[in-house]
């Protein structure tokens, strides 16, 4: 394909296409007509160095192994910059790029692109986490690193020439504390893609002989409260129910540390993490739970972050039991019960047997979330503010400076708010 705008995408948090929402925003990309590079981490699953997948170019950047302490972090992404700037040198003289497109965490890869902006390259801030409040999630201190990621995250709005955001407090986010104009941030939910997250025939023998499936998906780490549903699970049993399994797909930093939790607590029996898994797997899993979770404890980067898993168990039409946190609350609607009070443990787990003990609210809400996710939330609909973001950052790279009339009534419509709002 021929054409004279052409994009670099840098993430360092997981590999492409593992990435599903970098994926999605790439052959998004790709489809409407740019040239698309990306540059992501390699691992032990995605070991080569190039290639090309539905024509988007992909690189991958040597990376030490996870970190999870402050210490390790400040290694990893020290790494990280240096392998990005090389690989970034070597891609704008073999292939080129006009606008380089960071996504976080770190708040660190505008360093990447700095020195590009002499060629005229663009920065877009992909805002995936808001840094801050995540370190605040992990470590509960405002300290020295802390005060670090204020000031990255300070940095990255200041040289951005346009702004990302996942959700409406995102944006409030950027436009506040980041002040960005209101028309640089555009909102680009990440949605399900339906074609390929549906619901597959549901396995029996996945509830290992239970009556009861309990699913959940994610990153095993300290702020998604795996903890607290492996006590949920310990609460359960200790009510007499010896009904219910719980499964847990996704790999993560924390999960040795939680498979240690279950042989501590005696859980192994009604209890189990695959790690990460292939799709197929993930979808059997999910489409035989009778409910799904969402256990991200309460707290301001949960608050404010948007869990594509919510979206994801809606598509499949699984109720769902969470915390009430914002920007959940806003996703899931009537598919979910939400869980408060001072008690987490005892509360989670009631709303998690009642919805049990209750199959016709559970296929009502299951209903209510597969119409909520294919009339507002696809990624079908949030591909339009990607391109959006895109145009707007190309009419800055030619010097025009204000939007113009060309962007559509639609797009001008679905920016001002959030789907479904």
């Amino acid at each position: 394909m021929t054409t004279t705008k052409k994009i670099l995408i840098i993430v360092e948090n997981l590999p492409v296409p593992f990435d599903s929402r970098v994926w999605k925003e790439a052959r998004s990309l790709y489809e409407a007509g740019y040239a698309v590079s990306v540059l992501s981490p390699r691992t032990s699953k995605y070991r080569r160095w190039q290639e090309t997948l539905e024509g988007v170019h992909i690189y991958r950047h040597p990376m030490p192994h996870e970190a999870n302490g402050a210490l390790g972090y400040v290694l990893e992404y020290s790494s990280a910059l240096f392998w990005q700037f090389l690989f970034a040198c070597w891609i704008f003289l073999t292939r080129g790029f006009d606008v380089i497109q960071g996504c976080n965490p770190p708040d660190d890869i505008f360093l990447v692109a700095l020195p590009f902006r002499l060629f005229g390259v663009r920065y877009i801030f992909d805002h995936h986490d808001v840094n801050p409040e995540l370190y605040l999630s992990k470590y509960g201190r405002r300290d020295l690193f802390y005060k670090i990621q204020v000031w990255l995250e300070k940095l990255t709005f200041r040289f951005a020439d346009v702004v990302i955001s996942t959700n409406q407090s995102y944006k409030a986010i950027a436009m506040g504390r980041g002040k960005i104009d209101p028309d640089d941030v555009f909102v680009v939910r990440n949605g399900p893609e339906l074609d390929v997250f549906r619901p597959v025939p549901p396995q029996s023998g996945l509830k290992y002989g239970k009556a009861y499936l309990v699913g959940y998906v994610g990153t095993m780490s300290s702020q998604e409260g795996l903890d607290i549903l492996i006590d949920v699970a310990a609460n359960i049993r200790s009510r007499g129910r010896s009904d219910v399994h719980f499964t847990c797909v996704g790999g993560g930093p924390g999960l040795s540390e939680l498979r240690r939790m279950l042989q501590e607590r005696n859980l192994g029996d009604m209890f189990n993490f695959t790690g990460r898994v292939p799709l197929s797997q993930l979808l059997a899993v999910l489409s035989t739970a009778d409910v799904c979770v969402n256990p991200d404890r309460p707290c301001e980067m949960n608050d404010l972050s948007t869990m594509i898993k919510i979206a994801e168990y809606m598509a499949l039409g699984k109720p769902i039991v969470q915390f009430d946190v914002k920007e959940g609350r806003f996703t899931a609607r009537e598919a979910s019960v939400y869980s408060s009070g001072e008690d987490w443990v005892a509360d989670f787990a009631d709303k998690i047997l009642w919805l049990l003990d209750h199959p016709e609210e559970r296929r009502r809400m299951g209903e209510f979330g597969q119409k909520r996710v294919t009339e507002h939330l696809t990624w079908q609909h949030s591909e339009p503010h990607l391109l959006a973001a895109y145009q707007r950052a190309f009419e800055k790279r030619s010097g025009r400076s204000s939007i113009p009339a060309s962007r559509t009534a639609t797009a001008e419509a679905q920016q001002s708010a959030a789907p479904g709002e």
